[in-house]
């Protein structure tokens, strides 16, 4: 899962992100909460971790204004104020669970996991961003930097699947099977074609690169900017 941790502790930040990734999660990380509401604000995360007391702009006002925008995002809360009507505030404020510091990781783990499973990803969503790369689902279109993207139908359908795990590495059997729908390896080069032509229209004469390639891997699709 690609998960967001906004968090102001360094030390605590550091080993959180270290043990998300063992665990084989994406974490992004913001030290205080005017980043962590810009980046949250990006949106394609699976579950975000806020600290409430943050510097710069509070946890739960971040969260609160996530929600005021239609963004249902499932959102940690991690605070050192553990007491009922700290909690009841806290979900209140648009929280879908409230830990108390301090914790285990292996519960904190739990949690996001069980938050993740609770949104099955991209399924009800219908604009996907990465960067400034814009991706509209009902309405058919790809702009970048504001300016149009013209794909053909499957080259859409393969920037679909690549910015709903943005941040995650998509092997050539996962799009074999969700974009080409082959359950075989059809022995050709049609992944290799299809991504240089996707490169093309989405990377060329845009400066920063999203689209990567992840040698012995897959690909993977992210903003290079972080």
């Amino acid at each position: 899962m690609r998960i967001l941790l906004i968090e102001d502790d360094k030390e605590a930040a550091a080993y959180l992100l270290k043990a998300l990734k063992e665990a084989g999660h994406v974490p992004d990380h913001a030290l205080d909460g005017e980043e962590g509401a810009s980046l949250a604000g990006e949106g394609g995360y699976d579950v975000l971790v806020v600290d409430r007391m943050l510097p710069k702009r509070d946890g739960l006002s971040i969260i609160e204004e996530l929600r005021g925008r239609g963004d249902d995002t499932p959102a940690l809360i991690l605070s050192a104020l553990g007491q009922v009507d700290d909690r009841v505030k806290g979900l209140r404020a648009g929280g879908d669970d409230y830990l108390g510091k301090p914790y285990a990781f292996s519960e904190l783990l739990a949690r996001v996991e069980a938050l993740g499973r609770r949104r099955k990803p991209g399924e009800g969503e219908t604009v996907y961003r990465v960067g400034d790369l814009h991706l509209d689902r009902l309405g058919h279109t790809v702009t970048r930097g504001g300016q149009p993207v013209p794909l053909q139908p499957r080259e859409f359908r393969l920037l679909e699947f690549l910015m709903k795990n943005a941040g995650q590495v998509v092997t050539r059997t996962m799009l074999l099977e969700n974009v080409w729908d082959y359950h075989f390896d059809p022995q050709t080069n049609v992944i290799d074609v299809h991504i240089s032509r996707l490169r093309a229209k989405v990377d060329k004469g845009f400066g920063e690169p999203l689209l990567h390639t992840i040698r012995g891997a897959g690909y993977m699709i992210r903003d290079g900017a972080r």
